[in-house]
This record gives C-alpha cells, structure tokens and sequence, in this order.
C-alpha cells in the first residue's frame, strides 16, 4: 500500500471514529442520566408510602391508655414510640433500596409488635400490619401465605387470649389484609412501571448504536471511496502538470467536484438521506479506474439490477471498485451485473496486502441483512474477485 493509501485510510478511520465515540458518550450520559433520575423519582413515592402507615402506631399509643396504666403505660409507650423511629428507618432503608438494613430493621419491629401485645392487646395487630405491609413491598416468595396467617392471628389470638376479655380483631384483620394487599399491589406496580422504562431505555440504546453503526458504515464507504478518488486524481494532475497543463487543471477541477460530492455525501449520511445507484456508481468507477490507468470493462447498462436492488448493489460496486484502486494494483477491472448479483475482478495481487478492513466488514453487513451472500478471495493465478450475490425473493 503506498503513502497516499495509508494516508486516504487513517483520515477515514479517524473521522469515523471521532463521530461514532462522540456519540457513543453521548448514550451512555443518558442512560446514566435517566438512572439518576428514575432514583429520584422513585424516592419521595416510597417514603410517602411508609408516612401513610404512622397512623397505625399511633392507634396502638392512643390504646395503651385504655389498656394499662402507671408504669405500664410508660413501657408501652416505649415500645410503640421504638416501633415509629424502626418503622422511620425501615422507610428510609426501602426508600434508598437498601435491603440488608430493611430487613434487620423489620426483625426488630416484629420483636416489638410482640412486645407491644400485653400493652395493647388486639391494637397491637396495627403494628403486625406496618410489618407485613413493609415485607409485601419486598415481594418475597411467601408474602401471601405470611399475610393469611397474619390475619388469622389477628382474629383468633385476641380471641382466644381470655384475659383480654374481647373477642376477634375483626377490624385489625380487615385493616391488615387490606394494607397489606394495597402495598403489594404498589409495589407490583412500581415494579412493572421500572421494567418498562428499562424497556424503553433498552430500546433506545439499540436504536442508537444501530444508528451509529450505519453513519461508521455510511463514513467508511462514502470517503474511503471519495478520497481514494481525490488522491488518484491528485497523483494525475501532478504528473501532468509539466507537461500538459490543461489537462492537469481539469484534473484538480475533478478534485473539487468530488471534495464537494464527498462532503455532500457525509453531510446526507449523517442525517439519513443518502442516493446510492448502481447506475451513479459504475459511472463513477468508469471515471475512477480511469484516473487510476486501469482498464475497465464495465457494463454498459443496468436495467437487469432488479429495482429493490439498486442501492445495495451499488454500495457492492463502490467498495469493490474503491479496494481495486487501492490495494490491487491492477491493470484491468472487470465488473459484472445481474438481477441479483455483482461480480468485481482484476488481475492484481490478489491476496497480497487485501486483508478484509472495516470497509467489507460494513458490506458484509448490509448483504446479510438483505438475506444475501458475499464471497472475497483471490484468484489464479492472479487477481482478486467479490462476488454479492442475494436471494431471489428480493426481486
């Protein structure tokens, strides 16, 4: 590979790497943004979920007074008092995900809803119903099962518990069912709304690195071709200009179109609007391999290329003509259209120095997506070939 080849595939390289990485920053800044956000969002709904269920500890303070007196009173409205600052914590420790510490945190409120029981009697069900409300949140494996036999304890244990002298906590029961299954149902909720926006987040991501993938394509093909041009035509002009100057000005008046073609070109793939004829581009390979001093044998029609073809194809013919020009080092190119295929030859080096680049990487890419096929290998005894050949069903 010459000086000029190396130096048309670094600026190639590079500004397809420059565009892509920018935006490759730019997606991942989102998503983190959205993470940050979605955290924020979600914290003011779970602490206003564990401020709905104060009322319940206060119930059980109000029922110490009418339970016991003097210094049990005292103990028990410690024991409620302790059970708030555990549920403020528990709230805190869901709100920030944190489940280690809501779980310990919850073991502690069940000791002291245990705790509460002779102080409060069938009120301190009120506190067994922030405890189970709190695990139904977590959606562990057996919350339903835990919710049932809660709320048969607090039917029965006040019940069966003579001392107390009242009979099933029909109203506890009913508020410990209740609550218990409106914080499930929440956090259910809760849970399918965030699935659904890392759905959407997913989808974008995809959407954008396709996006990215098809403007490094787009890049790689349209100035790979466009400055292999520019520089074959430079080369000619320079060594014209001594001796027939016309000609060498007509060259670098070709140098100027095609730089304006090509930042046409870069501007329409960017945004998504790009022409690409098999017609376009052998006119442009007639032209290139011209400049180049290699022989052409090209089709003088396209009309057999069926219609939904066209563009696919020409992409087939530009990259094909572009990697002659630049590796082969060939004196003749010979290309072949059907209605569903491309054939590219010459009767250059071949394998020598033709390693697969980025280049037929993008072309293996858009064949495939088209169903079709792509064969590149050298011949003999001389000369490489790349044969795209897609499925009929295209047509």
């Amino acid at each position: 590979m010459s000086p000029h080849d190396r130096t048309t595939d670094s600026t190639t390289d590079s500004t397809t790497e420059s565009t892509t990485g920018g935006m490759t920053g730019s997606t991942t800044g989102s998503a983190l943004r959205r993470g940050r956000a979605r955290a924020r969002a979600g914290f003011p709904r779970r602490m206003l979920l564990g401020a709905g269920m104060l009322i319940y500890p206060a119930i059980a303070a109000a029922a110490v007074g009418t339970t016991v007196h003097g210094r049990a009173a005292a103990a028990g409205y410690a024991v409620v008092g302790a059970f708030t600052v555990c549920m403020v914590c528990a709230a805190v420790a869901l709100a920030r995900n944190s489940l280690r510490w809501l779980t310990a945190t919850l073991a502690v409120m069940t000791a002291l809803f245990l705790a509460a029981l002779p102080y409060t009697h069938e009120n301190a069900f009120y506190l067994a119903t922030v405890v189970v409300s709190f695990v139904a949140v977590l959606r562990v494996r057996h919350v339903g099962p835990l919710v049932v036999g809660a709320t048969l304890a607090a039917l029965l244990v006040p019940w069966a518990v003579r001392p107390w002298q009242t009979g099933p906590a029909g109203f506890q029961a009913l508020a410990l069912l209740f609550t218990a299954l409106t914080c499930g149902g929440f956090a259910e909720l809760a849970a399918t709304n965030t699935a659904l926006v890392d759905a959407r987040a997913e989808v974008e991501r995809l959407a954008s690195e396709a996006e990215r993938n098809r403007i490094a394509r787009d890049l790689h093909d349209l100035l790979g071709h466009s400055l292999t041009a520019i520089t074959v035509k430079a080369r000619l002009a320079q060594r014209l200009a001594p001796k027939d100057l016309p000609n060498a000005v007509a060259e670098m008046e070709a140098v100027e179109t095609l730089s304006r073609q090509a930042l046409a070109d870069v501007r329409a793939a960017v945004t998504g609007y790009r022409e690409v004829t098999v017609a376009g581009e052998i006119a442009r390979a007639r032209e290139l391999l011209r400049a180049a001093g290699i022989v052409a044998d090209l089709p003088t029609a396209t009309d057999a290329v069926a219609p939904g073809q066209r563009e696919l194809l020409g992409w087939v013919v530009r990259e094909g003509i572009t990697n002659v020009v630049r590796h082969a080092r060939a004196t003749r190119c010979t290309v072949t259209l059907t209605a569903t295929s491309a054939e590219i030859c010459d009767d250059g080096r071949g394998g020598e120095g033709t390693a697969a680049g980025g280049g037929l990487t993008g072309l293996r890419e858009r064949v495939a997506a088209a169903g079709g096929t792509v064969e590149a290998g050298p011949l003999t005894p001389r000369g490489w070939r790349l044969l795209v050949t897609l499925p009929e069903g295209t047509r």
